[in-house]
């Protein structure tokens, strides 16, 4: 069993830190948003105005987002291998498998250096991937307690 040092827990830079304050956010908002079928309907406004792209275009209201952050949570907590036994595909098992593919035909096996640079290219995708998913979990937290507490969202 492979030992993870102490010392890449307390480096804020670190892949494994990244991934638990992403976890961490979206357990906060999990356990927050007590009624999840209450972010219906409710537009993704407010992050549209800081100008956040990132956002899928099909994800037209909280309650969308709120299960897209869910499962991407889940798919970390639990890998890709659970969701293939439920037949069920993620993007990022979809996403994984096209890159497999292409680099498989492309990469020769005994190019080191293309491997690491590969390695270094996703891992820099991921650490802004996953701080933006961070952000955006917390910041759906912070809206549904907003909205809660001004009850706008309580038809």
């Amino acid at each position: 069993m492979m030992q993870i040092s102490h010392d890449a827990h307390c480096n804020k830079h670190s892949l494994i830190n990244v991934m638990h304050r992403f976890i961490a956010a979206a357990n906060n908002m999990d356990e927050t948003i007590m009624v999840p079928s209450l972010l219906r309907d409710v537009p993704l406004e407010e992050q549209e105005k800081h100008g956040d792209a990132a956002l899928p275009a099909k994800q037209r209201d909280m309650y969308e987002h709120y299960l897209l952050l869910k499962s991407l949570k889940n798919d970390m907590e639990w890998g890709l291998l659970k969701r293939e036994m439920s037949g069920g595909a993620s993007f990022l098992e979809m996403a994984v498998k096209q890159q497999q593919e292409e680099h498989q035909q492309s990469l020769p096996p005994e190019d080191v250096s293309a491997l690491e640079d590969q390695f270094h290219y996703h891992l820099r995708g991921l650490f802004g991937v996953l701080s933006k998913l961070t952000v955006q979990a917390d910041h759906l937290t912070n809206r549904y307690k907003r909205e809660i507490g001004g009850g706008s969202l309580i038809r």
